[in-house]
C-alpha cells in the first residue's frame, strides 16, 4: 500500500504546496498541484448497517452534488481568458449558463473535432511538445456559489471532480486550491481550509481545451472539452479510512481462496473492524485491530470459495467500520471477487482455465451527451454485450468512470483497463513521447493512478499501459511499477511486442497468415488481438475465419473487435428523424478523418447493425455437430469454461423446402463446461420426405430461467445443419408453353417480342429495356436489364482504394457487335455479342423467351488471359423497376443482409420483407447494402402480387433497394454524405449476381477480403431465369 506513496511523493512532493503560475498547462513537469493521492473507489456509508445492505452510496449524508447549472464563460483562444474571474467580488451576471457535467461543443461552444491520428490542431500548428497552441485553445471558466451545511464544521472537506478535459484549475472563495491534468481520471482536492460551513462559498474552475497533457491524449475519438463526470463535495470525519486494497488469491487447486485486505487510515482512527460477507449476503468472517502507523492488514483464508468469472460473477463484500475515541465515525463497503489471472504454457488462464476472449473495444461516448455517459447507458451497453455473446471489453483508450467497473464486476465482463496514454500523432520513432524524458512523469502518473484507483475490481484481468504511443524507457518504467505494485495481473501493451514489457502478444489487425505464423512457432505468450476485425460500415466479412483459427490453436485466445459502437453524434433532422454526425460535418477549418469513427457493429443509438449478428454467432459458446442427422442424432459442445448448460433449452426444427415439418425441444441439457455430449432429437429418417429438395435442421439454445440482464427465452446460440442440400440445377429450364410468341423490329427498338399479355423490347444497344405484363411495365424509364460489375463502395472498399483499382468496371463500354434472333421449339432466342475493349473482354448475352413471357438468360464473359485487368466488385445484372414493386420474398439467407464472407449468422429460409427495409440506414455514410446470398429464388412484387421471380442454375445473390448504386456511391461527388440524406425516387433498384466480392474486416485502410471472396478477372457465365408473376 505504501509503494505509490514513496515513489510519487519523491517525484511530486515538491509540487504539492506550489501556487499556480498559469504556466502549468504548458509544463509537463507539473501535472498536478495539491491533488490528493489516488485511492480505490470504495463506497462511503454512515453506518455499518447501510454498508451491509447496499452497494449504492449515493445517499451518503455527507455528500453534496455540484452537478447542475454553473455560470459559464468561454473564449476562443487561451490568451483571451479572464484571469481574475475567481475573485469573490467578480461580476458574472453577464455570463452564460452551463450544465455540469456537459461538453462545451455539444452545447454551442466550439465544434466537435474528430481525428484518428494527429491532434485537433493538425494542419494549423506544428507539434512542439510540451507547447500547445494558444490560438483556438478554447478556455471555459466556471463559477458557482453554494451553501455548505453548518454541521460540516469539524469535518474534512473534499472537492471531487470526476473528469475534466484537458485540465482544471480550482479556486475556492478567491484562493487558489490546485490543478490537475488527465481528461479521464478524477481529481480530489482537500478544501477544508478554503470553505466556511454555514455560509455561502464560491467555487471557480478554469479548463483549457489543450494543455501539455494533450500530447498524451491523441486517441481515435471525438475531441471534446469540459467536465464529463460528476462534481461533488464530500465531508469526511477526521477519523477515516484513506485507502483500501482487497487482493484475492486461489489455492493451487483453485478451490480454496484467501483475501488480503490492506487499509490506510488517518491518525485519528483508533480501531477498525472488517467483516466479510459471501455472495448470499451471509457473514463469513470478522476481524478487528488497532492500526499501526496508520496501516492495517488482514488475511482471510477459506477452504472453498465461490469464484468470480465473467460467466459466474460471484461477489463477496468487505465492510469496514472505523472508530475514534468517541465511537463509530464511518463505514465502507468494497466488493471483491476470488479470481486469478496468470499466464502458463503460452495461455492466459482465468482461475486455471484458458478462457476465450470474445471482446470489443468501447469508447466512453453517448451520441447526445458525448463523454458524459449515464448509468442507464452503461447498463444498456453491457446488456447488448451479453445479448451478443461478448464476455470482454477493452476501455479504449483510457480509464472509464468507476461505475463502469462496478457494473462489469456485477454482471460479468472481463476488462482490459487502459491508461490514458496515446501519442500517436508524434509517431513511433525517435520522436515518440515514450522516449521523451520530459514526459516520463506523465506516463508513470497516468498508469499508476489508474492502477491505484481500479485495482480492487475482479473484472479487470489485464492492465494496458496505453495505446499507440510508441515504445521506450517511459513505458519500461510503467511496466516495472505495475509489476511491483500489482503482481496479480498480467500487463498488456501493443507497442511493446517483441520486448519483455508486455505479457501478452496483443497486435492490432494482424491478418490470418500472421496469426498462423505466430501460433505455429509455439509461442510463450498468448495471442489476444487488442484490436481486430475493423467493423467500419458494412464490414466484418471474414470474422468466421478468425474464429476458426481461435478454435484451432490453443494459444490464440481471441481479441477485441474495433469497435463496439459507432462514434456518431446525434443530428436532429427537420422531419424529426435522428441521424449521426461524423468527422468533417461541422466546419471546413478543423482537421477531420471523416467517417473513420463509425466502426461499431452497434449503431450510435445502440441499434444492432447487420454485422452484430455475425458477432453473436461467432462468439456463441454452444455448438452442434452432426452425428447421424438422418436419425436425429447430434453432438453438443459446451464452449463455456465455467457454466453447465442445465439452464438452456435446446429447440429444434426440421425444415423441408422452407417449411417446418417437425419440431421439438430438450430441456434436460446437462453438459459440463468444455465437454461434448450426444443427444437424440425427436425425429427419424421416416420424417424426411423423399421428394424434398432441401432438408435443414435448425437448432437454437435459449435460457430456461432469466439471468441478470437476459430474459427467459433469450437465444444464446443458433445453428443450421444441412441434411440434404438444395440442387438449383434440378429441373432448371424454361417451362414449356403452347402459347404463341411473335417477334418483330421497330424504328425505336432492335426487337420486340410479344405474347398473349406481355411484351419484351430490346433497345438499340441490344439490352432489354421494356418488360410489360398484363399492361404493367416492369422496367423504369431510361433503365434496362444490363450487366453490372460495380457496387456502391463500402468503407473497406474505399480504404483499399478499390473504387480506383476497379474503376474500369464502374461503367465499361459494351459495344454491340452482333444481334441475332431465331425460333427454337416455340421459343424466341436472341444472341447478342459485345466488345468490352476497355477491360479486354467479350460479352455474350443469350436470351430464350417462352410463350409465358419468361426469359432464360446466359450472361457470359470471356476475358483475354494476357490482359492486366483488375478484378471487379461483382458479376451480375441490374434493373430499375417503376414505383409499386415494393415487396420482397426470397428463399435464401436472411433475415439480415449477408455476403460471401459474412453469412454464418444468416440461416437459409423463406423470408419476406419490403424494399424500404432493405437499405441499412444505420450505415452513417451511404454504401453497398441489402444483399442476400445463397438464393434459390428471389421475388419482387407489387401490392397485387404481380412482379418478377428470379431463379438461377447456381445459388445467387440479390438486393432490391429504393436507391440506385449511383446515389449510394460516395466516391463520386461530395464524400461528406449521410445515409439519412438519401432520397428515394420511386423506383426499385434490383441487382442480382452470380458472384459479389466479400466485405473483409482485416482493416479498413488497404486490406482486401480473402482471395476466395474476391471476383478476379476471369471467364464467367451467369445462367438465370426471369419469369413474370401474374
Amino acid at each position: 500500500m505504501k509503494f505509490h506513496l514513496t515513489l510519487l511523493v519523491a517525484m511530486l512532493g515538491a509540487l504539492s504546496a506550489k501556487a499556480q503560475t498559469f504556466t502549468e498547462w504548458q509544463d509537463p513537469s507539473v501535472n498536478q498541484i495539491n491533488r490528493a493521492p489516488m485511492h480505490t473507489t470504495f463506497k462511503l456509508f454512515d453506518s455499518v448497517a447501510s454498508a451491509q445492505g447496499s452497494y449504492d452510496d449515493s445517499n451518503y449524508a455527507w455528500r453534496l452534488s455540484l452537478n447542475g447549472t454553473w455560470q459559464f464563460h468561454w473564449v476562443e483562444s487561451a490568451d483571451q481568458r479572464p484571469t481574475d474571474f475567481y475573485t469573490t467580488n467578480y461580476d458574472d451576471s453577464a455570463w452564460a449558463k452551463m450544465e455540469v457535467p456537459a461538453m462545451w461543443e455539444l452545447n454551442g461552444y466550439g465544434d466537435p473535432v474528430y481525428v484518428n491520428i494527429g491532434y485537433a490542431w493538425r494542419g494549423h500548428h506544428k507539434n512542439t511538445p510540451p507547447t500547445v497552441p494558444t490560438e483556438q485553445n478554447h478556455v471555459g471558466s466556471y463559477r458557482r456559489t453554494i451553501d455548505v451545511p453548518a454541521d460540516w464544521k469539524g469535518r474534512d472537506l473534499f472537492l471531487n471532480i470526476g473528469a475534466a478535459s484537458s485540465n482544471v484549475y480550482v479556486w475556492v472563495n478567491g484562493k487558489f486550491v490546485g490543478y490537475s491534468e488527465d481528461s479521464h481520471l478524477g481529481a480530489q482536492f482537500d478544501v477544508t481550509k478554503f470553505l466556511t460551513p454555514g455560509k455561502e462559498n464560491l467555487i471557480a474552475l478554469q479548463i483549457f481545451r489543450w494543455c501539455d497533457g494533450t500530447y498524451l491524449e491523441d486517441q481515435d475519438k471525438w475531441r471534446l472539452s469540459g467536465i464529463s463526470r460528476d462534481v461533488e463535495l464530500v465531508a469526511r470525519p477526521r477519523a477515516r479510512m484513506v485507502d483500501l486494497a482487497v487482493t484475492p488469491s486461489l489455492s493451487e487447486d483453485y478451490i480454496g481462496g484467501a483475501l488480503a485486505v490492506d487499509m490506510e487510515f488517518t491518525s485519528s482512527v483508533k480501531r477498525a473492524e472488517v467483516t466479510l460477507f459471501n455472495p448470499a449476503g451471509e457473514e463469513i468472517s470478522r476481524a478487528s485491530a488497532t492500526p499501526t502507523k496508520g496501516e492495517l492488514h488482514f488475511n482471510f483464508e477459506f477452504h472453498k470459495v465461490e469464484k468470480w468469472t465473467a460467466e459466474t460473477p460471484s461477489l463477496y463484500k468487505v465492510v469496514v467500520e472505523v472508530t475514534d475515541n468517541k465511537g463509530v465515525t464511518e463505514a465502507y463497503a468494497q466488493r471483491a471477487g476470488f479470481r486469478t489471472t496468470e499466464i502458463k504454457n503460452g495461455q492466459l488462464l482465468i482461475n486455471g482455465e484458458p478462457v476465450l476472449i470474445k471482446g470489443a473495444n468501447r469508447h466512453e461516448l453517448d451520441p447526445v451527451t458525448g463523454y458524459v455517459v449515464s448509468r442507464v447507458r452503461m447498463i444498456e451497453d453491457i446488456t447488448l454485450m451479453k445479448q451478443f455473446n461478448l464476455n470482454a471489453v477493452r476501455t479504449s483508450h483510457y480509464p472509464n468512470q468507476p461505475e463502469w467497473y462496478d457494473l462489469c464486476d456485477e454482471y460479468g465482463l472481463y476488462v482490459v483497463d487502459e491508461a490514458n496514454v496515446e501519442s500517436h500523432g508524434m509517431g513511433y520513432g525517435e520522436t515518440t513521447l515514450a522516449k521523451n524524458a520530459l514526459y516520463a512523469q506523465a506516463h508513470l502518473e497516468r498508469n499508476s493512478r489508474m492502477v491505484e484507483r481500479d485495482r480492487n475490481h475482479p473484472s479487470i484481468i489485464l492492465w494496458s499501459m496505453g495505446n499507440e504511443a510508441g515504445m521506450g524507457p517511459n513505458f519500461e518504467a510503467c511496466y516495472r511499477w505495475i509489476r511491483e505494485t500489482d503482481p496479480s495481473r498480467p500487463i498488456h501493451y501493443e507497442q511493446a511486442q517483441g520486448t519483455d514489457y508486455t505479457d501478452v502478444m496483443c497486435p492490432m489487425y494482424a491478418d490470418y497468415n500472421w496469426c498462423v505464423r505466430y501460433l505455429e512457432g509455439n509461442p510463450a505468450k498468448p495471442l489476444i488481438q487488442c484490436e481486430y476485425a475493423h467493423a467500419m460500415g458494412n464490414s466484418l466479412g471474414g470474422l468466421k475465419e478468425y474464429w476458426d483459427l481461435v478454435r484451432r490453436y490453443p494459444q490464440y485466445q481471441g481479441g477485441f473487435i474495433w469497435d463496439f459502437v459507432d462514434q456518431g453524434l446525434a443530428r436532429y433532422e427537420a422531419d424529426g428523424k435522428v441521424s449521426f454526425y461524423y468527422g468533417g460535418d461541422f466546419n471546413d477549418y478543423d482537421p477531420s478523418d471523416n467517417s473513420f469513427n463509425n466502426n461499431g457493429f452497434i449503431a450510435a443509438d445502440r441499434t444492432p447493425q447487420a454485422q452484430a449478428w455475425e458477432v453473436k454467432r461467432q462468439y456463441q459458446s454452444i455448438w452442434t455437430t452432426p452425428v447421424d442427422l438422418s436419425a436425429g442424432k447430434v453432438e453438443i459442445y459446451n464452449e463455456f469454461f465455467f457454466t453447465n448448460l442445465s439452464n438452456y433449452q435446446l429447440v429444434w426444427e426440421l425444415w423441408q423446402d422452407g417449411v417446418v415439418t417437425k419440431s421439438g425441444h430438450i430441456d434436460n441439457l446437462d453438459v459440463a463446461p468444455q465437454e461434448r455430449k450426444e443427444f437424440s432429437l425427436g425425429y427419424s429418417a421416416k420424417d424426411i420426405s423423399r421428394n424434398a429438395r432441401e432438408v435443414l435442421l435448425n437448432v437454437r439454445y435459449q435460457l430456461i430461467e432469466a439471468e441478470p440482464l437476459l430474459s427467459a427465452g433469450h437465444i444464446a446460440a443458433e445453428q443450421q445443419l444441412s441434411l440434404r442440400e438444395y440442387d438449383t440445377a434440378e429441373n432448371y429450364d424454361l417451362k414449356k408453353s403452347h402459347r404463341e410468341v411473335v417477334a418483330f423490329g421497330t424504328e425505336e427498338d432492335l426487337l420486340v417480342v410479344s405474347g398473349y399479355d406481355w411484351q419484351i423490347t430490346f433497345g438499340e444497344d441490344g439490352f432489354v429495356n421494356g418488360y410489360t405484363v398484363g399492361g404493367r411495365q416492369m422496367v423504369s424509364n431510361e433503365s434496362a436489364l444490363r450487366p453490372n460489375f460495380w457496387r456502391a463502395p463500402t468503407e473497406n472498399d474505399i480504404g483499399a482504394y478499390l473504387h480506383l483499382r476497379y474503376a474500369a468496371w464502374r461503367a465499361p463500354e459494351m459495344v454491340l457487335t452482333s444481334f441475332d434472333t431465331s425460333i427454337d421449339n416455340g421459343r424466341i432466342e436472341v444472341l447478342a455479342e459485345y466488345d468490352m475493349s476497355s477491360v479486354k473482354a467479350i460479352l455474350t448475352m443469350r436470351y430464350a423467351i417462352n410463350g409465358e413471357g419468361a426469359m432464360r438468360v446466359e450472361q457470359s464473359m470471356k476475358v483475354d488471359p494476357e490482359a492486366k485487368t483488375s478484378g471487379m466488385f461483382r458479376y451480375g445484372m441490374r434493373l430499375a423497376l417503376p414505383a409499386g414493386y415494393n415487396t420482397i420474398e426470397y428463399y435464401g439467407r436472411g433475415t439480415e443482409e449477408n455476403y460471401a464472407d459474412r453469412w454464418s449468422s444468416a440461416d437459409i429460409g423463406i423470408y419476406k420483407s419490403t424494399v424500404a427495409e432493405q437499405y441499412n440506414e444505420r450505415y452513417v455514410r451511404p454504401q453497398e447494402s441489402g444483399t442476400h446470398s445463397d438464393l434459390r429464388y428471389w421475388k419482387l412484387t407489387d401490392s397485387t402480387d404481380r412482379g418478377v421471380k428470379i431463379t438461377a442454375i447456381k445459388p445467387f445473390s440479390a438486393s432490391a433497394l429504393p436507391y440506385s448504386q449511383e446515389a449510394m456511391d460516395v466516391t463520386v461527388g461530395p464524400a461528406q454524405r449521410h445515409s439519412g440524406d438519401l432520397k428515394a425516387d420511386g423506383s426499385t433498384y434490383l441487382c442480382f449476381d452470380l458472384v459479389q466480392q466479400g466485405l473483409g474486416c482485416i482493416n479498413s485502410w488497404g486490406a482486401q477480403p480473402l482471395p476466395e471472396y474476391r471476383v478476379p478477372f476471369a471467364d464467367y457465365t451467369f445462367d438465370f431465369i426471369i419469369e413474370p408473376l401474374r
